[in-house]
């Protein structure tokens, strides 16, 4: 009876090095496999001449590149953001989106299909949870932004001698925010081995002040991610300064209450000595006031902290409004008396529903 081939972007290099082992082949051979796929995005066994016959044959029966197809892919009209509809292997379905920016290219990955967590204004909250992702699930997404850009630029010119970019092209993947469906400290371990697969320095070689996790507040995932020293930014959405507030706008504040996820940031920020980037959607005439900014100004004062401002984006599910322009500078002013600095999000995607908790599926 035949075994069920291990998914590639399942594999750390290291498991990769072991696996080739186990099979009687030098793990040379594993190392080269994973800079093909990496390094030059191939997944064609035919274009690894360099692998020896019998390997490949081996690696072609061990192993598959479980790629995520895609269902829908929408371009918004702001020419800067492509939304893809991702069909999983079980045929439920998740959203990533690439973002473009002056002098670099984000991807915003998804870490669950659904998310238990149920904040009231995020349409992947109100849908509920389906499963969690698997670590290959979470590079795959990754893997495909890279193969779209290696599409873009493969006719373009290349890239100058001293481009810091692995691939040596123009156009690569610098950034990615776990930002997207689900809460990635809920789904720790897969979203760790896949953060561990991106940054490896002989494949993608994502920089460790390139990957951002945005948690809802999960309080243990937090103080593990200070005791294991992950090298990522970690945002914390907050949006309420008191505990009745966020309870009203984040329901698992219930289970971890405001006091005990401020003792868990302060830790974290002790112990890593990181910044914590603090999300707050402003929501007109819910949490945009200028007591709302006092608020939390008096609670951020003295930490290393950002708070990154976000008007709401629309969702089905919520008919609360966005804070308008001079309301959002006015909550930036108060932020800065407390020496607090704070960006006002740029929007992008709205209209193809690829905003800050706008994604969701139908399962």
């Amino acid at each position: 009876m035949s075994s069920v081939p291990v998914n590639f972007y399942d594999l750390t290099r290291e498991a990769l090095l072991a696996l080739t082992t186990t099979w009687g082949f030098s793990p040379v051979h594993g190392a080269k496999l994973w800079g093909y796929v990496y390094r030059e995005g191939k997944e064609i066994w035919a274009d690894m001449p360099e692998l020896p016959v019998r390997f490949r044959a081996k690696a072609e029966s061990g192993l598959s590149f479980a790629r995520l197809t895609v269902a829908v892919e929408q371009k918004s009209r702001d020419n800067f953001t492509h939304k893809y509809l991702l069909s999983l292997a079980d045929n439920r379905r998740i959203e990533t989106v690439l973002m473009r920016y002056t002098g670099r290219v984000t991807a915003c990955i998804s870490s669950q299909a659904g998310c238990a967590m149920g904040c009231v204004f995020c349409a992947t909250g109100q849908m509920g949870f389906v499963r969690h992702l698997t670590p290959g699930e979470i590079v795959a997404q990754a893997m495909h932004v890279d193969a779209i850009l290696r599409q873009g630029t493969r006719s373009a010119a290349l890239a100058e001698p001293k481009s810091p970019s692995p691939h040596g092209r123009h156009e690569r993947l610098r950034n990615i925010v776990l930002m997207g469906m689900g809460e990635p400290l809920n789904n720790y371990d897969s979203v760790m081995s896949a953060i561990d697969i991106l940054r490896d320095q002989t494949g993608l070689a994502l920089g460790a002040k390139k990957i951002t996790l945005s948690t809802v507040g999960v309080v243990p995932g937090i103080i593990r991610l200070a005791d294991e020293a992950r090298p990522v930014h970690l945002a914390v959405s907050l949006h309420g300064a008191t505990q009745e507030e966020r309870v009203a706008l984040v329901p698992v504040a219930k289970k971890w209450p405001l006091v005990e996820l401020m003792d868990a940031c302060r830790y974290y920020s002790e112990k890593r000595k990181r910044r914590i980037f603090y999300e707050w959607t402003l929501i007109n005439g819910k949490n945009d006031s200028p007591e709302n900014a006092h608020a939390v100004g008096r609670l951020l004062r003295g930490q290393l902290a950002q708070v990154n401002l976000i008007p709401l984006n629309p969702t089905a599910g919520y008919d609360g409004g966005p804070t308008g322009r001079e309301a959002a500078r006015r909550f930036q002013q108060i932020l800065a008396k407390y020496g607090l600095p704070s960006t006002v999000r740029q929007r992008r995607g709205i209209d193809i529903a690829a905003g800050c908790g706008q994604l969701a599926t139908t399962r």
